[in-house]
């Protein structure tokens, strides 16, 4: 017995001081090094974020629709208002002057953006009937106004001017209130900032990074999300310096996340997770699938930022935003969907309307997502997509096969092989007929479906 325990205690040390060796593991200012650092886990499991535009840009809430514009440029993004209104030709200037006039400066919109009927609480629970497992919110965007009190910002920031309350620290805590995880969005660049525009370095010592640390140390945030890098390398932004902080001494190193928005040079290469924003970057040559992690980031709409000038059709309907996410998950990706909030603190119906049906979706089927792994097959034909998990693989149905028979040409049966409908609890009939899977789809009034929009058989047992 003495022995035994013996034993057993010196594996539990051993264990431990790997463990140990494993946290206390000291990352260097290189990529190399950083890059080197472990993804945590809870960022893949949870397969689906919600981000979300809110600030100044949310008062005048306008650009062109995507109707006139190729989507996915910032010609139609509300956020970018200050900066296309720059234009004197262009139609957010012209929209510009006909309603406050040209003497009305963009300053101007920072008192009318009250939030009066903000209710954190509310946004809480919308993200967690989504079903998403984190929260990513624009702390700055490039327009330079921060969601929280800071210094470097005076009078440029959501407690000193317009709302008067502590936007990024108020939902922080109603995030975190409901089990979920908690990020921040944040803009190196700022476009009329003077000190950047005539002294970048100074900037970035005496502006961007306080900014950084304040916010990690203050917040202590799950997700740092890096943008507006691409006008310097990372060496100008010292942001592997700032990682290597991160990673080693800020209250977060040990379950962090970011992104490959860190420099110029850095998409698709360094980092975190790489970001592919309305597929922008999943060409042939884009390195993205399931060799590393990567999300894709898109608006409901075609703004980020609430736009009062799209209509219906400029937003995503719910199956289009729930086959979107199949497909990124299927692929080993994320889905970090965005809602633009009003300035008064509310979120659109229809926003609300497309994050619900995606939650009901994900009440049924999230077996089939969360904590998913790519399977050695991602697709068969155009209506069925796989994940795998525990052993079972998950065959997505996209589209009802019009004569009941859903035909899959990628497992193959065992004889220990069962199959089970998500959400049913009827017997599904099957049989291999072949080189190919035949299963009945069952015999379900409308309203008797488990779901809409996408259905789950769940294989156990198959090659």
């Amino acid at each position: 017995m003495n022995r035994l325990y013996a034993v057993t205690v010196v594996c539990i040390l051993i264990l431990c001081a790997d463990a140990w060796g494993q946290s206390q593991k000291r990352y260097e200012p290189t990529w190399e090094s950083l890059d080197s650092r472990p993804l945590p886990q809870w960022y893949d499991d949870a397969k689906l974020g919600i981000k979300i535009h809110w600030g100044v840009f949310s008062v005048p809430s306008w650009a062109p629709t995507a109707e006139n514009l190729e989507k996915g440029t910032n010609k139609n993004y509300a956020e970018w208002y200050w900066y296309n209104m720059s234009d004197p030709d262009g139609p957010q200037r012209k929209h510009h002057d006909s309603m406050y006039g040209p003497d009305f400066r963009y300053q101007d919109f920072a008192p009318l953006f009250t939030a009066e009927l903000w209710d954190p609480d509310e946004w809480a629970e919308l993200v967690k009937r989504s079903g998403a497992g984190y929260v990513i919110l624009t702390s700055k965007h490039h327009e330079g106004f921060c969601l929280w009190p800071n210094r470097e910002s005076w009078n440029w920031n959501s407690v000193d001017i317009g709302p008067h309350r502590d936007i990024a620290g108020e939902l922080t805590a109603a995030v975190r209130k409901r089990g979920l995880k908690m990020g921040f969005y944040y803009s190196f660049y700022e476009w009329f900032n003077p000190l950047y525009n005539s002294d970048v370095d100074r900037y970035v010592d005496e502006h961007m990074l306080p900014q950084l640390y304040d916010l990690v140390t203050r917040y202590e945030p799950d997700l740092v999300y890096g943008d507006g890098a691409w006008d310097h390398p990372s060496d100008v932004w010292k942001t592997k310096e700032f990682l290597t902080w991160l990673f080693n001494e800020s209250p977060v190193r040990d379950h962090v996340m970011i992104n490959d928005r860190w420099g110029s040079e850095t998409r698709s290469r360094h980092g975190g997770y790489y970001l592919s924003e309305y597929f922008k970057y999943t060409g042939e040559n884009a390195k993205l699938g399931p060799e590393h992690k990567w999300a894709e980031t898109r608006s409901i709409g075609a703004s980020f930022g609430f736009n009062r000038n799209e209509n219906y059709d400029d937003y995503q309907t719910s199956e289009e935003l729930i086959h979107l996410f199949i497909n990124v998950v299927a692929r080993g990706g994320n889905l970090c969907l965005n809602i633009g909030p009003a300035s008064d603190g509310t979120v659109p119906v229809i926003m609300q309307e497309r994050l619900i049906d995606i939650g009901d979706w994900l009440w049924v089927n999230g077996e089939a997502i969360y904590k998913s792994k790519v399977w050695r097959v991602t697709e068969d034909g155009d209506a069925v997509r796989y994940t795998t998990r525990d052993g079972a693989v998950y065959a997505i149905v996209l589209d009802w096969p019009e004569d009941g028979v859903l035909r899959l040409g990628a497992p193959q049966s065992s004889d220990g092989t069962a199959i089970t409908m998500l959400g049913w609890s009827g017997d599904v009939s099957w049989r291999q007929s072949g080189s190919i899977m035949e299963i009945d789809m069952p015999s379900l009034a409308p309203d008797k479906l488990p779901c809409r929009y996408a259905w789950v058989f769940k294989l156990s047992g198959v090659k």
